[in-house]
């Protein structure tokens, strides 16, 4: 649909810098209405308020949607359970809330008759593209409008002094412009002195983890319990997503567990850095690897190491609703029907390491494990084994001789 036929607007709002501005820009730019949907999916502000913001900045309606559930089960604990990782170090906070919000986003217009789509995502980064895949895959019918490729303003600093003309309150000043995303999942802090990858992260920029050197002197456990892969219950007590991921942001959080400090490549091809903090994550991550350790067979295991990555960059690079993705997920719950059973974690200054873990499915056997005397391997079944597992190198070697004895630094002659 072209953009010039646009009469309603669906925009995804946060109620930050960018959405501030958009709403009054839309009115004067198209002189569309303006739906104004924020999705809540575990973010600290004030909801009702930023509602009541987007209306006093000229929205004709604003829409409130509790996703915070759904996020969690839906996008966070299946990225969990694929062990995605994105450049082995980013749990993709910000990279999962995008589909969830844009579902929803989505939702709100076709109920609302919207005949178009708007976010506040800039043309440099990766959220333009998560946003408009999304759209793309779940609305193809409705318009896309994304003020950051369109409108003349150029930094931060411009989009401020917009804002201020247009009686605007918002929370980035000069002084400390960072840009900030933060949900249930995780916060992530960019731009400002961050730009700079050689200068180390000042104080100000954490939020939800204390500094390890002034975490606790004494350490902290927690048990985790998983069913199929996904996160159940803590220390024994059954939990919903939300509370069980809020409950560890409090414990790693207080701990100064999950802080990361990442060079990281963009899917439009820059490199950014960012200041990640994910505690709740960053437990389930070593505690959900710790127990596919007990409960996955060799071959399992090392295979979804393989798709492991793959599924991060999927989720990275906006590609939530793609048929990999649902495919991957397929394997996955297959594969993870017998990964359950508790770990149990120590938190201490920064570290997070599982030191127990016990399953009904372990495959963990002492007496086949054991150093000492055993009456069930027969290590003699050894030679057998290894002959018949060094054929192929054997037979190469007798085809190849000259070819393998040039490698050595005394060939037989």
């Amino acid at each position: 649909m072209s953009t010039s036929m646009v009469r309603k607007v669906a925009l995804a709002y946060s109620g930050g810098l960018d959405t501030s501005v958009i709403i009054p820009w839309l009115r004067e730019h198209y002189g569309s209405k303006v739906i104004a949907v924020i999705v809540d999916v575990g973010q600290p502000e004030d909801i009702p308020a930023i509602r009541q913001k987007a209306l006093a900045s000229g929205a004709d309606a604003a829409v409130v949607v509790d996703a915070k559930e759904e996020f969690v089960s839906d996008y966070c604990f299946p990225a969990l359970r694929a062990n995605a990782v994105y450049e082995g170090q980013y749990l993709l906070g910000t990279a999962l809330a995008r589909p969830a919000i844009a579902k929803a986003q989505v939702e709100v217009a076709l109920a609302e008759g919207a005949d178009a789509l708007a976010h506040g995502c800039t043309g440099k980064g990766n959220d333009q593209v998560r946003f408009e895949l999304a759209y793309k895959a779940l609305a193809p019918e409705l318009a896309i409008i994304a003020p950051w490729r369109e409108w003349t303003l150029q930094s931060r600093e411009e989009e401020i002094e917009y804002a201020s003309a247009h009686g605007i309150p918002v929370p980035a000043t000069r002084e400390k412009p960072y840009s900030v995303d933060q949900n249930l999942w995780h916060r992530s802090a960019e731009a400002g002195i961050l730009e700079d990858p050689w200068a180390e992260p000042p104080d100000d920029v954490f939020a939800i983890t204390t500094s390890p050197a002034a975490a606790p002197d004494e350490p902290c456990y927690v048990e985790v319990t998983f069913e199929e892969g996904i996160p159940t219950a803590l220390d024994g007590v059954a939990m919903g997503p939300a509370a069980l991921v809020g409950r560890l942001n409090e414990l790693g959080g207080a701990h100064g567990v999950g802080r990361t400090d990442m060079v990281e490549n963009r899917l439009v091809g820059i490199k950014c850095r960012g200041v990640y903090e994910t505690p709740g994550g960053t437990i389930l991550a070593a505690a959900h690897r710790d127990l596919e350790s007990i409960t996955l067979d060799r071959e399992t295991q090392h295979y979804a190491s393989f798709i492991a990555p793959r599924y991060a960059e999927l989720v990275y690079y906006g590609q939530w609703f793609s048929p990999l993705r649902r495919a991957f997920d397929g394997f996955l719950a297959a594969a993870q029907q017998t990964v359950a059973g508790t770990v149990r974690m120590k938190l201490f200054k920064g570290t997070c390491i599982a030191v127990g873990r016990q399953s009904p499915n372990t495959l963990y056997r002492h007496d086949l494990a054991t150093f000492g005397k055993d009456a069930v391997y027969n290590q003699k079944d050894a030679e057998g084994f290894i002959n018949l597992w060094a054929l192929p190198s054997r037979v190469f070697a007798a085809t190849n001789p000259r070819l393998i004895r040039a490698g050595l630094r005394h060939p037989v002659k």
